[in-house]
């Protein structure tokens, strides 16, 4: 299940980027990718739809926010723990 989220999570990350899925590492930083704090909130957007889970992001104090999304790894890896969390 996991590389079915993982590569899923890059393909909306890429879309938002305008990337290519490959072209995303699970070291880089949103910022790296191109993506703006706008950018970043269709992501989460879109993640949440895609997989149907609530993630606790508050885009106007990110730091206060329990989900970390200072690399793509670390935004995939919450992302599988609350997909996760919904399949128990």
């Amino acid at each position: 299940m996991t590389d079915t989220v993982k590569s899923r999570i890059k393909e909306l990350i890429a879309e938002q980027a305008m990337l290519e899925p490959d072209q995303i590492s699970d070291e880089a930083t949103p910022e790296e990718l191109g993506i703006d704090s706008l950018g970043l909130v269709e992501s989460i957007f879109a993640i949440e739809e895609e997989f149907d889970i609530t993630i606790p992001f508050n885009a106007n104090e990110p730091e206060k926010s329990e989900f970390d999304i200072s690399t793509m790894g670390t935004i995939i890896a919450a992302v599988e723990r609350l997909v996760a969390e919904k399949a128990a």
